[in-house]
């Protein structure tokens, strides 16, 4: 009798021991990613191209054959690649290769946002996809005259496609993309 007592006895008090003293378990808060992007400021492109417009300060241009070119984010191992083609009546063609390039990315985009973009003063027509979801390449646009000059370009970031972490990224980028739109001339 005396044994079954003390087994009884340490049974509660075991059982005391591992119900008593637990702290309350919460779920984490959310947090937010806190990320500052300078201040965006520009400079004409220094390279001699069929084309000028506006980059920022802060990234890297890279001189490419053809008159292509790549402005490079190291901060966000990001890059805008540039490609130029002369137009030789084949502007439909083009423009079809743009978007096919564009609606490439259709099997992972959620989304896939046009918008159309027009600067008579500067003869430049064209347009901007958003690109939402985990795609390859977040932003592309393109822009020409009609008649000589015809540019695409793609924001790529250098790392596993994950919408939700690079998108205060895409906004950044896309102010300069918008900026690169804007300030855009054709050379004669």
């Amino acid at each position: 009798m005396c044994n079954r007592f003390f087994v009884n006895l340490i049974m509660a008090f075991i059982l005391v021991i591992t119900t008593s003293c637990k702290d309350e378990v919460l779920p984490k808060p959310k947090g937010y990613l806190s990320l500052e992007y300078p201040k965006n400021q520009y400079k004409a492109l220094a390279l001699e191209r069929p084309y000028s417009f506006e980059i920022p300060t802060q990234s890297i241009t890279v001189d490419e054959i053809n008159n292509w070119l790549k402005i490079k984010y190291p901060n966000l191992k990001a890059s805008i690649d540039i490609t130029y083609r002369p137009v030789e009546n084949n502007l439909t063609e083009l423009l079809t290769e743009a978007e096919k390039l564009v609606f490439k990315h259709a099997i992972k985009a959620e989304q896939i946002i046009p918008r159309d973009f027009i600067n008579e003063a500067n003869n430049v027509y064209g347009s901007l996809y958003e690109i939402t979801g985990n795609a390859a390449s977040h932003l592309q646009f393109h822009a020409t005259d009609s008649t000589k000059n015809f540019i695409k370009g793609a924001l790529y970031f250098y790392a596993k496609p994950n919408y939700d972490s690079i998108l205060p990224a895409v906004a950044y980028i896309k102010k300069d993309i918008l900026k690169l739109m804007e300030s855009l001339e054709w050379k004669k």
